[in-house]
């Protein structure tokens, strides 16, 4: 571990030494940040050895009570944001700090994991001197540290006195309470009352952030048809029954809407057969069938992912459109529930990313640029992206999100750590 951490410490320093443009005071949170490395690294092994799978309630809170304390330590006030039983979900750490001078400043984590007790256990394990693996090492145990890290270094330096603040950690990221207008009502009306906010989900390396992101919604749709014996299928008396409706609908949505750019839609679940049933709270189901019986039944489920509410719109008319066109015998229903909204690009937007631009420039560590939208997936920042000004992916940078081996890159957390600590303080001075 000690051959492991005096090699980050050179890359440190080289890059470091590039740093010419960097004001003595943001010269002086780079250092302390270096020097407090270790303490940093022994917090993110700590929490992502305690299960916080979004169901584990007891395993999120304890993460919570961590990074609590930790802000505390930063200088804001902690508290804890219960949700109803009935969402069955742990809540979310809030952390304020009310000062008067800059921007107000939202910053977003999570708490909560994909990975569930019952899934198998992926400790801390260091892989090689760069590289670790963890459950929620980057997504986004590593953001969250990166954010308590950050502000740490700023409140010993004395740069905290007069900020603004709001951290808000929500405790069901990966699978928000429903209805959303209870699992995420404080997290919107904390957020309006701010002027930017920063997300610390995962970068995509040191030289790219997210300015736009795409939204996520639901649909499910059922199809009837008449049933009979099979050699009837295709006659004017029998028609073609539900399976081929099916088929015919979900290879019209992939013909029709296919190409549009930043639009998709994936049926997760396909069930159909002579009787069917499905539970859609288990999202899980069984069916039986027989060649020669005509299905009377069939229902899919899927998501829809999108840029802007009127693409979201859009597409949800056009699939309408081909659900009505049916085959002879069969009828055919789609509904829609809608997720995350989309973060949709805007100037506010881009004047963050020069902001981050210019520090990564001054740190010497090259240009930074907007991400592709489709890259990522939705997440928590989209709920109040047409509030504030938004930017996202400041988090820790890896590879493998929501599979076994999740990694983290352990020579870029430094970087990212002074690059989130620099804008948060160049945000509070203007």
């Amino acid at each position: 571990m000690k051959k492991i951490f005096l090699s980050l410490c050179f890359l440190i320093a080289f890059i470091n030494s590039k740093a010419q443009n960097l004001s003595n005071t943001e010269n002086k949170i780079v250092a302390y940040i270096n020097e407090h490395l270790p303490e940093t690294r022994d917090l993110l092994i700590k929490t992502v050895n305690i299960n916080s799978g979004t169901l584990n309630i007891e395993g999120v809170k304890k993460v919570g009570a961590i990074y609590g304390a930790e802000l505390e330590k930063a200088g804001l006030k902690s508290e804890w944001i219960s949700l109803p039983d009935s969402l069955q979900r742990a809540g979310h750490l809030v952390a304020t700090k009310k000062g008067t001078k800059g921007k107000r400043i939202f910053i977003i984590g999570h708490l909560d994991t994909v990975f569930e007790p019952d899934m198998p256990a992926n400790n801390w394990t260091m892989l090689n001197d760069s590289t670790a693996t963890g459950q929620g090492a980057i997504d986004m145990k590593g953001g969250d540290v990166i954010v308590i890290a950050a502000l740490q270094a700023l409140k010993n330096l004395g740069l905290l006195d007069n900020a603004s603040i709001i951290v808000y950690f929500t405790g069901d990221e990966e699978r928000a309470g429903l209805p959303i207008s209870v699992s995420r009502k404080d997290f919107i009306k904390r957020a309006q009352q701010c002027d930017v906010a920063l997300g610390f989900e995962t970068a995509i390396g040191l030289n790219t952030v997210t300015t736009a992101r795409r939204g996520a919604s639901s649909w499910t749709l059922n199809v009837t048809a008449k049933t009979g014996h099979s050699q009837g299928v295709f006659s004017s008396n029998s028609g073609y029954g539900a399976i081929y409706e099916s088929a015919r609908i979900l290879n019209d949505f992939r013909l029709q809407l296919s190409q549009e750019k930043y639009l998709t839609f994936n049926p997760g679940l396909i069930i159909g057969g002579s009787e069917m049933n499905y539970d859609a709270d288990k999202a899980k189901g069984d069916a039986i069938g027989k060649t020669n019986i005509i299905s009377p039944t069939v229902t899919v489920v899927g998501d829809l992912r999108f840029l802007t509410e009127e693409q979201k719109e859009t597409a949800r008319e056009k699939m309408k459109a081909i659900v009505n066109n049916n085959l002879n015998g069969t009828k055919a229903t789609i509904s829609f529930s809608d997720g995350i909204p989309g973060m949709a690009p805007k100037e506010g937007n881009n004047r963050l990313l020069a902001i981050i631009d210019s520090i990564s420039q001054d740190m010497g560590i090259g240009k930074t640029v907007a991400g592709d939208p489709g890259s990522r997936g939705a997440g928590d920042i989209s709920y109040i992206a047409k509030y504030v000004d938004c930017i996202d992916g400041l988090g820790s940078s890896g590879k493998g999100a929501h599979a076994a081996g999740e990694t983290i890159n352990l020579k870029e957390f430094p970087y990212l750590i002074q690059r989130a600590a620099i804008l948060i303080y160049r945000l509070t001075q203007n």
